[in-house]
């Protein structure tokens, strides 16, 4: 069963690699439910080295947000602060970052919910997917029925335990579908990737308009009047008046369309560049959901590659060579079907962009079929007023791998220790109880994989409980 759940279907994430019940479910009902130890790329220290080496734990902390937090205590650019990858906010996290800043100076930083821990100094920077993976370990709490009714224990572990089966048995060995997870979407809204999509197609009044306007389904009193307003009446001083202070980014394109009423680009410049280009990469990442979903949905298989095909080469990190993919023939589908089933090799699904290449036969009249659905089909991807929004794109593997997988059953938390989400209990359209079975999963993945994504084969709940 496929919850009713408008951001999924936005995102393109709807289907599964199996046709069971699952658990249901709630995740990060306390911030220590969810705990992300990096596992990291050798660093070799030297005492002369230029930059410092340290291992942070954060809690609940939103890691740009805390990079730039740790740039000003240090009084140093933002930029000389480098991590292997962002990790999730309301969680508790540990990983490598590399400071060019002195070892004594990052040994004196105190901040609330941070603990600091320097290594020693390196040569060496790192950067994004610099390292081997993440191990996770996190509690489902309040399993339930679909139809409500609290799961207990040993019914969700024997659930959880047919799931695993079934998805080895279809799919392989510790592998699972490799869904793009909502956190590439941002949060709260599924905007990006329809401004990407007007941003692709240079419509740039769409865009920012969208941005400012576009409703959410659970946004304050204050925000969805703001929207409302602008979605009524355009850009105006009064709706400028009706933003809250929090809204800056909305409120700085606002700001200026007042003062220069058709530059539309400088109005979507206000956003920062990163932003800026994650409209792109939500967009592409719309395209790849969507082309995994058509095959889950066409029975092709995710794991076998067919004649056409796109598969590259897995390396020793688990991370595809999108670089080197082959077409599949039908005289090489046995030998690349054997490297496929033994981690060699993986099939691929579309990131779309300039220089892309698309599948043949009837996976590329499908992955075709995508791109025109989402209107996208004469789309060249250049974007002319800002050159370095123009995507050359890539491919993805359609499965990733999750190791050292357990689960087990855990005590329920005191009610005291639980966040606002627990307490106010399930919505309408939710899928947990609060007398429900919790249960705890640790495993590995490989880095640009979802612990989120392999959670929600397990849980087949609405993504807002994840």
């Amino acid at each position: 069963m496929q919850p009713n759940d408008s951001l999924a279907e936005a995102i393109g994430l709807i289907g599964y690699a199996t046709n069971n019940d699952g658990i249901g479910g709630v995740l990060k009902s306390r911030v220590a439910d969810f705990r992300v130890e990096e596992i990291a790329t050798t660093i070799t220290l030297n005492p002369k080295g230029r930059f410092t080496v340290a291992k942070i734990t954060l809690t609940n902390w939103e890691t740009n947000r805390f990079c730039n937090n740790l740039a000003k205590r240090l009084s140093i650019s933002r930029n000389r602060i480098f991590f292997a990858g962002t990790k999730d906010k309301r969680a508790v996290t540990s990983q490598l970052f590399v400071i060019d800043a002195p070892q004594f100076k990052v040994e004196e930083i105190e901040m609330n919910d941070v603990v600091i821990e320097v290594l020693g100094r390196t040569h060496q920077k790192i950067g994004f997917g610099n390292h081997r993976g993440n191990r996770f370990t996190v509690v489902v709490r309040g399993c339930a029925f679909e139809d409500g009714r609290p799961m207990n224990e040993q019914e969700a572990l024997q659930e959880v335990e047919r799931i695993r089966a079934e998805m080895q048995n279809k799919l392989g060995t510790g592998r699972f579908p490799n869904w793009i997870g909502p956190q590439r979407f941002g949060s709260g809204r599924s905007v990006t990737a329809e401004v990407g999509r007007f941003v692709v197609q240079q419509q740039w009044a769409e865009a920012v308009h969208t941005y400012i306007s576009k409703e959410g389904e659970h946004e304050s009193p204050e925000v969805a009047t703001f929207r409302k307003h602008v979605r009524e009446n355009g850009i105006t001083k009064e709706g400028l008046a009706l933003a809250p202070d929090w809204l800056g980014y909305e409120r700085r394109m606002t700001e200026h369309l007042l003062d220069n009423p058709e530059d539309c680009v400088g109005a979507f410049r206000k956003l920062p560049n990163n932003l800026q280009l994650m409209t792109i990469h939500a967009l592409q990442s719309v395209v790849f959901n969507r082309s995994l979903r058509h095959r889950l949905e066409n029975g092709i298989s995710i794991t076998k590659p067919e004649a056409g095909d796109l598969v590259g080469r897995i390396d020793e990190k688990g991370q595809l060579s999108a670089n080197n993919c082959v077409i599949v023939e039908e005289r090489t589908a046995p030998r690349i079907g054997r490297n496929c089933e033994l981690g060699r090799l993986s099939v691929t699904g579309p990131l779309p962009g300039r220089d892309v290449q698309t599948c043949e036969g009837d996976t590329g009249l499908m992955e075709q079929s995508v791109l025109n659905e989402m209107g996208l089909n004469d789309t060249d991807w250049e974007i002319e007023e800002i050159p370095r929004l123009t995507t050359t794109g890539t491919r993805r593997a359609l499965t990733t791998t999750f190791g050292e997988f357990t689960v087990e059953a855990t005590p329920k938390a005191s009610s005291e220790s639980l966040g606002e989400r627990w307490h106010e209990g399930p919505k309408v359209g939710d899928r947990w109880h609060p007398d429900g079975a919790c249960l705890k999963f640790r495993f590995t993945l490989t880095s640009g994989s979802y612990a989120t994504i392999l959670l929600r084969e397990f849980m087949r709940v609405p993504l807002n409980q994840l």
